[in-house]
């Protein structure tokens, strides 16, 4: 199989897993990918869709620009300005993932709101969060989603306030892993927080050491856990590879 073939397909797939575990927002929000071999042209669910409907012929090609190059469907207009911006100043941003997803956004809406190093799930994101803690409105021209893409300055996550978050890795399976256990972390701090007792403490050394064995093991553990999801995907609807 062609490998753009396979970045649709993993794009795709990466959308249903999304919507399964309920990290969307209606037909909003919005998943991209480079296309292999390239650093001007990415690969976008288009605007209209279900993210549990998507397939991979459904996605769009645009270019750094925005502009759209192949598929005959539309790309919603904010995921132009913020996609094409992060993917043009981020060359290490193969995939970037936007979300509203509940808990990592309600952190956003908190006063002040950052992801605690108080879970372990929480220390693999240990200064790899950019905050923005301004919100503009909707990102509706190059200005706003050049300014998000530089508040990330050299983070792979971004959350921004009053708004959502973004998510970016070197591949698919990267990013999707990353968002998971985001919003996993994310969902620990909020219940936690509810039980009106504090957070426990954890030493700072720990800390650094925990989150320097993460960073080991992630990689290999993010290829394996989207290979493990798109194989329940594969035999419950294999339709997104279409």
């Amino acid at each position: 199989m062609a490998h753009d073939q396979q970045v649709r397909i993993d794009l795709a797939a990466a959308l249903r897993l999304a919507a399964r575990f309920g990290f969307h927002e209606g037909i909003c929000n919005h998943f991209s990918v480079m296309l292999p071999g390239t650093r001007d042209r990415f690969l976008i669910n288009p605007w209209g869709f279900h993210w549990a409907e998507i397939r991979a012929s459904d996605l769009v090609l645009a270019d750094e620009r925005g502009r759209v190059l192949h598929g005959s469907n539309q790309i919603e207009p904010t995921a132009l300005f913020i996609h094409a911006a992060i993917h043009r100043l981020h060359p290490a941003a193969t995939a970037v993932l936007h979300t509203h997803m509940p808990y990592s956004t309600a952190i956003t809406v908190a006063a002040g709101g950052r992801l605690e190093p108080v879970s372990q799930t929480a220390l693999r994101f240990v200064d790899r969060i950019a905050y923005d803690g301004t919100y503009n409105g909707l990102a509706l021209d190059d200005q706003e989603g050049e300014r998000i893409a530089a508040t990330m300055g050299d983070k792979p996550v971004a959350m921004l306030a009053s708004h959502g978050i973004v998510v970016t890795g070197q591949t698919i399976a990267e990013a999707f892993d990353d968002l998971y256990y985001l919003e996993r972390a994310a969902e620990l701090q909020v219940l936690a927080a509810g039980l009106g007792r504090g957070f426990n403490t954890i030493d700072p050394a720990v800390i650094a050491v925990t989150a320097q064995q993460m960073a080991a093991e992630c990689p290999p553990q993010a290829e394996r856990h989207f290979a493990a999801l798109k194989r329940l995907l594969d035999r419950e609807d294999p339709s997104y590879a279409s």
